[in-house]
């Protein structure tokens, strides 16, 4: 009972926090309207998935000028071919043209192609996004026109794979993006309000309620690890309402928890180590970044068991990996108790 008011204490405190509060206001917006926004957010993430709604006049010049504008020429992208370069870069000076490929067929059989784009504004990411479609697709080409006379086979270019970008901006960062930076602020809330109490001396205060120190991190951990989840529950709710469904909702929330539990567990115990508000948070914020930072560099990362979840494809070792995630945080809390304990008494 004494840990449940605590709890309510610590979750009452949030509100004071203007910091947290407009954190939790932009998440909230972002999943309320997520529909609209990844159209925005995946034109940056993508420029080349707005589709028709730019064209790109791209001026052609070169011998091999012909066979380059013919594959140019396609989605949001349009050639004109001119006899000399000089023309095209006059005209791209005028803004006639978005952008000039100068390509020149050499008597190797090589193509060597110089391009030259506009710099500095979203349309200059956009022209350099379809250039390189341009020349990737021109690339494939020439490949199979020589495939007769390769005397070694180069390394084979990755398949072409027509993938919805809105899809996979979706799945792999707002939804991974929603559901662990609860967790993060949580681990924060936690370093910051216990170094609070110790640099304060509020935390004795709270053990002569009576209170043990083990009784007060159990207080603050049961609202903030327990606040992530319900959290990305939320969020889960407005993507739903926007279209986007969850396919394990569930397990989203179990590895939510349990990734929180290490990140608090992990700010309680600088906390209780530095007793200072300003290092703890400070040691944990790096902290914290360079684990997620390692993290993504696994096979099964905390990013890609979110997206494999929810959309309904996880594997062997995504389970596995959750499992792994639970223990941990099992592991984590057990130490944080203990270390506790140590320093009560």
């Amino acid at each position: 009972m004494r840990r449940l008011v605590l709890a309510r204490r610590t979750l009452a405190s949030l509100r004071s926090e203007k910091t947290i509060v407009l954190a939790l206001v932009i998440q909230l917006f972002i999943a309320a309207f997520s529909s609209f926004l990844v159209v925005g957010l995946v034109s940056l993430y993508d420029p080349g998935s707005t589709g028709d709604a730019l064209d790109v006049e791209v001026g052609v010049s070169g011998n091999a000028s012909d066979d380059l504008a013919a594959v140019v020429d396609g989605d949001s992208r349009s050639a004109v071919v001119y006899e000399d370069r000089a023309a095209a870069l006059a005209d791209f000076r005028d803004g006639r043209l978005d952008a000039v490929l100068h390509a020149t067929r050499q008597p190797s059989g090589r193509t060597v192609v110089a391009a030259t784009a506009p710099e500095g504004s979203f349309r200059t990411t956009f022209v350099v996004t379809q250039l390189k479609d341009a020349l990737a697709a021109y690339e494939r080409e020439r490949r199979a026109d020589l495939a007769d006379s390769l005397s070694r086979q180069p390394v084979d270019l990755p398949p072409d794979r027509d993938a919805n970008p809105y899809f996979s901006f979706t799945y792999t960062v707002l939804l991974p993006l929603l559901s662990f930076l609860p967790a993060f602020i949580s681990g924060s809330v936690m370093a910051d309000s216990l170094a609070e109490e110790l640099e304060r001396g509020t935390l004795e205060l709270l053990r002569v309620a009576p209170l043990s120190l083990p009784e007060v991190v159990d207080g603050k951990a049961l609202a903030l690890v327990g606040l992530a989840p319900a959290q990305v529950a939320l969020w889960l709710a407005l993507l739903a309402a926007n279209g986007t469904a969850v396919a394990n909702p569930l397990a989203v929330l179990a590895l939510v928890a349990g990734v929180a539990a290490v990140l608090v567990a992990g700010g309680a115990a600088l906390a209780i180590g530095v007793g200072a508000r300003r290092e703890a948070q400070l040691l944990y914020s790096f902290g914290a970044l360079a684990a997620f930072g390692a993290a993504s560099l696994l096979p099964q990362s905390p990013q890609n068991l979110v997206a494999r979840l929810a959309v309904g494809s996880p594997s062997l070792g995504t389970w596995a990996s959750l499992a792994a995630v639970l223990a941990g945080a099992a592991l984590a809390y057990a130490g944080l108790r203990r270390l506790s304990g140590t320093v009560a008494e």
